[in-house]
């Protein structure tokens, strides 16, 4: 009897948690008491899961600016690049119309300096042909005639090296372009307006008359 009344006041032993002097649970503490370590990664991982803010509207806005102020400022340097190659061309043509006009004046003041001393040395050629023209063939030869027939051939050959041509006149049809009619004679064997006899010889230069051939012209 008294074994059985034993085992029936007998108590189960109950599970007893360790208590700390807060009042709490000895492991609840131990998980609160984490290293600094394991803290700081805990936080960077908050961070990275954490939504990233978006832009301020300001910073967008200030970064579209920005390309459209470049972009204006890159035209208004291919438009001030395009004025200036215009202007470089202009004044190119400018200076190759100089050049011609110049090359042309210079040409033109030799051609009127050549032409000053052609108009004075004519009459040096007359005399020598009329003085030449004069002789008769036994004096041509003497040495005095044959040293100025040297000296007039010399003198032609200048004038034909500077572009001096001879008017021919005799039997061609007279044209007041290049002759000057001083005499009319009637002749019935040459044709109207022929020239039948010349006074004074004419010459061009370069083309164009330098002296009119003074002729005699036939009706």
């Amino acid at each position: 009897m008294e074994e059985n009344n034993k085992k029936e006041t007998a108590v189960p032993e109950e599970e007893t948690e360790t208590v700390t002097a807060n009042g709490e649970p000895e492991a609840d503490r131990v998980q609160e008491e984490e290293s600094p370590e394991a803290k700081e990664e805990t936080a960077k991982d908050q961070e990275k899961e954490a939504p990233q803010p978006e832009k301020p509207e300001k910073e967008k806005k200030k970064f579209f600016g920005k390309s459209d102020k470049n972009e204006k400022a890159l035209k208004e340097a291919q438009a001030k690049l395009s004025e200036a190659q215009d202007r470089i061309q202009r004044q190119m043509a400018e200076f190759d119309n100089f050049r011609k006009r110049t090359e042309k004046e210079k040409a033109a003041s030799f051609d009127m300096g050549a032409r000053n001393v052609i108009e004075k040395l004519l009459p040096v050629v007359d005399s020598f042909e009329r003085g030449l023209g004069s002789l008769d063939e036994e004096k041509k030869a003497e040495p005095f005639a044959a040293g100025m027939d040297l000296v007039y051939k010399q003198l032609k050959k200048m004038l034909d090296d500077l572009g001096v041509e001879p008017i021919e006149a005799v039997g061609k049809p007279f044209d007041a372009k290049l002759h000057n009619a001083v005499m009319h004679v009637e002749d019935e064997e040459q044709e109207d307006n022929i020239v039948v006899e010349e006074f004074q010889k004419g010459y061009t230069f370069h083309g164009s008359v330098i002296r009119y051939s003074m002729v005699k012209v036939a009706n």
